[in-house]
């Protein structure tokens, strides 16, 4: 749901200057500066004016850093209590500077925007409250305050708006196709989520976000998938998997929903299975065509089963629950699959070590067996994987040649067809067709000689094949 924040320190005094350097604005006589937002499916031209930077206020609720929040749970369950604090405002700042897929690091795109505002000046103006929230240029306000600014251009909202209507201008803002930075991957998720929340339709949010319904329905799978997942991280000391995590997950989990939710309705044990360790695979940082071989070949052959370590397996079956019991029933359903709850119970213990090598808070020994737990999973799943990439090669060279020679059926029958149309038109080229049936007549003469090589009982096809090639030779 939409967080409704409280009015910043000293609010009412900078609501009178804003109104004082407004009212300026239209005194002075001279050319006065508009900027035009979209709220709520109207245009709204909202006047600029320049105000002190370092009396604005980075907005806590701006979607543009919000999985990042989740980098620091001391500092973020801080901002959450006193936004407007000098510490909460800090974290804030250091957060839009910071690399979306990993806040450690300082982001390239934003020293970009830093040396392109210095170099050409603010553009565009930013958007602020009456109370001197920045709606609309956070990571501006941090570029120029880095510089040195002592001052930023904004828009000023109508006094009477909203924290419902701040959140919509400011989407409508990122919806802009000419916006410089995006939402981050996970951001565009949350903000799907809160519309959601609001009661709009999927058509609705899909025309807003400008994506297919389709588009929205995996959004929101996967968003599901990684809170799931981010629970199922928590272990004994409270370490726990953040949003922000999965940033860089972003093609291998659409490339999961769309392989589960081919999969589930055909079988879905295996789509459960696949599922789990391709989500244990995006964990150990495995590249996304790396993760591609787990397929449905990978579980048929049992590529992992035969590289994990044996108390990674036996910790998945000691797991094992042969059924469930329906509280006020007293009755028991079947659980699910044996395979299904391994390939679970391996997963979270691969999610609890990840969870718990980042964790600040833990001592060295545990981090150290977290960090041996996971090193321990990559090498098995690094050695079923390439194996499987293998094999998957060797496949693919057994199956060319035939798919090769059903693509020549292929353009045989379409030949057909264009023979008759070309006769019905009286525009068939006698000529020109003759002296391609006498190249196919040497490449079937080529296919018969390989294909007779090493063969001692030949199948019908290429029984055929031969003998129509021998008939040719003795004419």
């Amino acid at each position: 749901m939409l967080r409704e924040f409280p009015a910043p320190p000293r609010a009412a005094e900078f609501s009178e200057l804003i109104k004082k350097r407004l009212e300026e604005v239209r005194t002075g006589g001279g050319t006065r500066e508009t900027v035009t937002v979209d709220w709520n499916g109207q245009q709204l031209h909202v006047e600029v004016i320049d105000l002190p930077l370092g009396a604005l206020y980075f907005n806590p609720g701006t979607h543009r850093i919000r999985a990042q929040r989740s980098h620091d749970a001391a500092r973020d369950d801080l901002l959450e209590k006193d936004p407007w604090s000098a510490e909460s405002q800090d974290y804030l700042r250091y957060l839009l500077q910071a690399k979306p897929t990993n806040p450690d690091l300082r982001d390239v795109e934003f020293d970009k925007l830093k040396d392109d505002l210095k170099a050409f000046g603010q553009n565009e103006p930013g958007l602020v409250t009456h109370h001197g929230v920045l709606v609309n240029g956070n990571t501006r306000a941090v570029a120029l305050g880095e510089d040195g600014a002592q001052s930023m251009r904004v828009g000023v909202l109508p006094e009477s708006f909203t924290w419902a209507d701040i959140y919509a201008v400011e989407l409508s803002l990122q919806l802009r196709q000419d916006q410089r930075r995006d939402y981050t991957f996970i951001n565009r998720l949350l903000a799907m989520e809160e519309q959601a929340a609001l009661g709009r339709t999927r058509e609705q949010i899909a025309k807003e976000f400008r994506i297919k319904p389709a588009t929205y329905d995996q959004a929101r799978w996967i968003l599901r998938t990684i809170k799931d997942l981010n629970d199922r991280s928590r272990s004994g000391g409270g370490a726990t998997l953040r949003l922000v995590d999965w940033e860089a997950a972003q093609e291998s989990l659409k490339e999961l929903e769309r392989l589960y939710i081919k999969l589930q309705p055909l079988d879905r044990d295996k789509a459960e299975i696949l599922m789990e360790w391709r989500l244990a695979a995006i964990l150990l940082d495995f590249s996304k065509t790396d993760i591609r071989h787990i397929d449905e070949d990978f579980l048929k052959q049992d590529y992992l089963g035969q590289t994990l370590p044996p108390h990674l397996t036996d910790g998945a079956v000691a797991a094992v629950s042969p059924a469930v019991s329906v509280p006020g029933l007293g009755l028991d359903v079947p659980a699910a699959s044996a395979g299904v709850s391994a390939a679970r119970a391996l997963n979270d213990q691969i999610l609890r070590a990840a969870a718990m090598k980042k964790a600040p808070d833990l001592t060295d020994s545990e981090r150290a067996k977290a960090q041996e737990l996971f090193d321990e999973a990559r090498s098995a799943f690094d050695k079923a994987i390439d194996q499987a990439g293998r094999d998957g090669r060797v496949r693919k060279r057994k199956q060319m040649a035939p798919a090769r020679l059903a693509d020549a059926c292929a353009s045989i029958d379409q030949c057909v067809i264009e023979i008759v149309q070309a006769r019905t038109s009286q525009s068939f080229d006698e000529e020109a067709f003759d002296e391609a049936v006498l190249k196919l007549r040497e490449s079937l003469r080529k296919l018969a000689q390989q294909s007779g090589r090493g063969i001692p009982n030949p199948g019908d096809g290429v029984s055929w094949l031969l003998a129509a090639a021998a008939v040719e030779v003795t004419q």
